[in-house]
Protein backbone atom coordinates (compact mmCIF):
# COMPACT_ATOMS: atom_id res chain seq x y z
CA UNK A 1 0.00 0.00 0.00
CA UNK A 2 1.30 3.18 -0.93
CA UNK A 3 2.28 6.00 1.76
CA UNK A 4 -0.24 9.19 1.38
CA UNK A 5 2.36 11.54 1.40
CA UNK A 6 3.21 9.39 -1.84
CA UNK A 7 0.09 10.55 -3.99
CA UNK A 8 -0.86 12.97 -5.54
CA UNK A 9 -3.73 15.16 -4.50
CA UNK A 10 -5.79 13.12 -6.79
CA UNK A 11 -5.03 9.98 -5.43
CA UNK A 12 -5.77 11.11 -1.93
CA UNK A 13 -9.01 12.62 -2.73
CA UNK A 14 -10.55 9.49 -4.47
CA UNK A 15 -8.93 7.24 -1.53
CA UNK A 16 -11.63 8.68 0.53
CA UNK A 17 -10.26 7.48 3.71
CA UNK A 18 -10.60 4.60 5.50
CA UNK A 19 -14.58 4.15 4.81
CA UNK A 20 -14.11 4.26 1.37
CA UNK A 21 -18.15 5.27 0.81
CA UNK A 22 -18.05 9.24 0.67
CA UNK A 23 -18.05 9.73 -2.55
CA UNK A 24 -21.32 7.41 -3.40
CA UNK A 25 -22.96 8.54 -0.58
CA UNK A 26 -22.09 12.79 -1.86
CA UNK A 27 -23.01 11.58 -4.97
CA UNK A 28 -26.53 10.08 -3.99
CA UNK A 29 -27.13 13.31 -1.87
CA UNK A 30 -26.99 15.44 -5.42
CA UNK A 31 -28.95 13.25 -7.34
CA UNK A 32 -31.86 12.64 -5.13
CA UNK A 33 -31.50 16.46 -4.90
CA UNK A 34 -31.46 17.24 -8.70
CA UNK A 35 -34.57 14.42 -8.45
CA UNK A 36 -36.42 16.87 -5.81
CA UNK A 37 -35.88 19.87 -7.77
CA UNK A 38 -38.50 19.10 -10.87
CA UNK A 39 -40.85 16.82 -8.71
CA UNK A 40 -41.09 19.67 -5.91
CA UNK A 41 -42.02 21.82 -8.55
CA UNK A 42 -44.58 19.75 -10.58
CA UNK A 43 -45.86 19.20 -6.93
CA UNK A 44 -46.23 22.89 -6.31
CA UNK A 45 -48.09 23.32 -9.60
CA UNK A 46 -50.44 20.31 -9.02
CA UNK A 47 -51.54 21.46 -5.25
CA UNK A 48 -51.88 24.86 -6.55
CA UNK A 49 -54.70 24.15 -9.10
CA UNK A 50 -56.19 21.57 -6.64
CA UNK A 51 -56.82 24.47 -3.90
CA UNK A 52 -60.33 24.41 -3.34
CA UNK A 53 -60.92 21.16 -4.99
CA UNK A 54 -63.20 18.19 -2.89
CA UNK A 55 -61.93 15.40 -1.88
CA UNK A 56 -63.55 13.67 -4.57
CA UNK A 57 -61.70 15.78 -7.19
CA UNK A 58 -57.77 14.90 -5.62
CA UNK A 59 -59.01 11.13 -5.10
CA UNK A 60 -59.56 11.27 -9.04
CA UNK A 61 -55.91 13.21 -9.83
CA UNK A 62 -54.28 10.69 -7.42
CA UNK A 63 -56.11 7.92 -9.01
CA UNK A 64 -54.40 8.59 -12.33
CA UNK A 65 -51.12 6.87 -13.45
CA UNK A 66 -49.09 9.93 -13.93
CA UNK A 67 -49.60 11.87 -10.69
CA UNK A 68 -49.59 8.58 -8.35
CA UNK A 69 -46.30 7.25 -10.21
CA UNK A 70 -44.54 11.59 -9.70
CA UNK A 71 -46.59 11.06 -5.92
CA UNK A 72 -44.50 7.45 -5.35
CA UNK A 73 -41.45 8.85 -6.95
CA UNK A 74 -41.53 12.38 -4.69
CA UNK A 75 -41.75 10.13 -1.39
CA UNK A 76 -38.92 8.12 -1.97
CA UNK A 77 -36.69 11.40 -3.56
CA UNK A 78 -37.25 13.30 -0.30
CA UNK A 79 -37.27 10.41 2.35
CA UNK A 80 -33.85 9.09 0.68
CA UNK A 81 -32.68 12.36 0.68
CA UNK A 82 -33.50 13.08 4.31
CA UNK A 83 -32.22 9.89 5.24
CA UNK A 84 -28.65 10.94 3.51
CA UNK A 85 -28.56 14.18 4.97
CA UNK A 86 -29.77 13.06 8.69
CA UNK A 87 -26.94 10.59 8.61
CA UNK A 88 -24.64 13.34 8.07
CA UNK A 89 -25.56 15.29 10.59
CA UNK A 90 -25.43 12.43 13.35
CA UNK A 91 -21.86 11.45 11.51
CA UNK A 92 -20.81 14.84 12.58
CA UNK A 93 -22.30 15.87 15.54
CA UNK A 94 -22.35 12.98 17.42
CA UNK A 95 -19.33 11.79 18.98
CA UNK A 96 -19.75 8.60 20.69
CA UNK A 97 -19.82 5.40 18.36
CA UNK A 98 -22.85 3.49 20.12
CA UNK A 99 -24.87 6.69 20.00
CA UNK A 100 -23.75 7.40 16.56
CA UNK A 101 -24.59 4.31 15.41
CA UNK A 102 -28.24 3.63 17.37
CA UNK A 103 -29.64 7.40 15.76
CA UNK A 104 -28.62 6.84 12.41
CA UNK A 105 -30.25 3.29 12.75
CA UNK A 106 -33.03 5.36 13.62
CA UNK A 107 -32.93 7.86 11.14
CA UNK A 108 -32.92 5.32 8.51
CA UNK A 109 -35.86 3.35 9.77
CA UNK A 110 -37.59 6.72 10.42
CA UNK A 111 -37.52 7.93 7.30
CA UNK A 112 -38.17 4.39 5.49
CA UNK A 113 -41.18 4.06 7.34
CA UNK A 114 -42.04 7.86 6.80
CA UNK A 115 -41.52 6.81 3.00
CA UNK A 116 -43.64 3.30 2.93
CA UNK A 117 -46.46 5.19 5.07
CA UNK A 118 -46.82 7.93 2.12
CA UNK A 119 -46.21 5.67 -0.41
CA UNK A 120 -48.90 3.05 0.88
CA UNK A 121 -51.30 6.44 1.53
CA UNK A 122 -51.20 7.49 -2.53
CA UNK A 123 -51.47 3.28 -3.76
CA UNK A 124 -54.41 3.48 -1.48
CA UNK A 125 -56.04 6.01 -3.20
CA UNK A 126 -54.75 5.68 -6.78
CA UNK A 127 -56.53 2.20 -6.16
CA UNK A 128 -59.66 2.93 -4.58
CA UNK A 129 -58.72 1.55 -1.64
CA UNK A 130 -59.96 4.88 0.80
CA UNK A 131 -63.40 5.37 1.45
Amino acid sequence: MMASGMRSPLGRALGLGSAKEGVGHWWLQRITAAALVPLSVWFVIAIIRLVGADIETVRDWVSTPMPAILLVLLLIATFWHASLGLQVVVEDYVHTPLAKLGLVIVVRLGCFAFAVAGIFAVLSMALGMTS
